[in-house]
């Protein structure tokens, strides 16, 4: 099967930009009108989230939420990884290019730094690019046989315990074969992208972004023959929970969260559309070791 994660693209014409920001940043005040400009005097459409539009009063702005409807051609995340999350979120189904600027610190999703930014659109100007297709997660909250919410996430979804609760009891199924039951502070369903966040530190492996896989890690579990398993991306993921008398948690991304119920059930499987990050030079390993700090050769 031919790998048609990393496609380079032809130049394309890209007619509106949308602007993510991450709030809170006294430099966006600066940047942000003079970018306006410049893409304003290139022939963009410009719109932006309501976050960003409280730097540069009188331009169009929306709910991050509402990017998908008017479905840019590019957003330009300026923030941190956890910014990057939430743009992706919000615009993944509109087959939106991504291209984060990294205002954070690790920035492992935003590779240019604020310094390339205008280098950076003048070589998607020219089409001098790279789209990583990053697959994402679709994830359900079912309780009582009713579908309750339904959300994506780029990174991992996390069911874990809350902060005082003791161990939850998960129950495991891949293709509604039974696998395993964990006593565990939490359970984590990790894309390729997610598998170097949470369920890194949780011990589990990393994943080139192109691998078609998922990885299920437990979080601390209490029987030391749990470790985390990598599964096609192809297959259902289910989860039961039995909390007891305690309290769980789903999260996404580490973003969006809900409480969690006894018997209830957590439902996975790759979300059918990808988000569509843009890259330039570095390749994944090259940004592991510059963000990871390995040894160089």
């Amino acid at each position: 099967m031919p790998d048609d994660s990393h496609q380079p693209l032809r130049p394309s014409p890209i007619k509106t930009v949308a602007i993510v920001s991450k709030p809170d940043r006294p430099e966006l005040a600066e940047v942000l009108p003079q970018l306006c400009k410049r893409l304003k005097e290139h022939g963009y459409n410009v719109v932006m989230d309501t976050e960003s539009a409280g730097y540069y009063p009188g331009q169009l702005a929306m709910a991050r939420d509402e990017f998908a409807q008017i479905a840019p051609d590019l957003v330009l995340v300026l923030g941190g990884d956890g910014t990057l999350l939430s743009a992706a979120r919000a615009v993944a189904s509109s087959g939106t290019l991504i291209l984060g600027i990294n205002l954070g610190t690790l920035g492992f999703l935003t590779e240019v730094q604020l310094s390339g930014l205008y280098p950076a659109l003048d070589s998607i100007e020219k089409g001098e690019y790279v789209v990583d297709s990053r697959s994402m997660l679709t994830c359900s909250l079912i309780r009582n046989g009713a579908t309750l919410t339904t959300h994506v996430a780029l990174n991992d979804m996390v069911v874990s315990k809350s902060a005082i609760a003791r161990l939850n009891s998960f129950q495991l199924f891949v293709d509604s074969e039974f696998v395993s039951s964990y006593k565990a502070d939490g359970l984590i369903i990790a894309t390729p992208t997610g598998s170097t966040a949470y369920s890194l530190g949780a011990g589990g492996p990393i994943l080139k972004p192109d691998v078609q896989a998922f990885l299920i890690t437990p979080v601390s579990p209490h029987g030391l023959t749990h470790r985390p398993v990598v599964v096609r991306d192809t297959v259902l993921i289910e989860i039961r929970v039995n909390t007891g008398q305690e309290q769980a948690y789903l999260s996404l991304d580490g973003q969006v969260g809900m409480p969690v119920q006894e018997g209830d059930l957590v439902r996975c499987v790759k979300a059918e559309h990808p988000a569509k990050l843009l890259r330039f030079e570095k390749t994944f390993f090259e940004v592991l070791s510059t963000k990871l700090k390995w040894g160089e050769r």
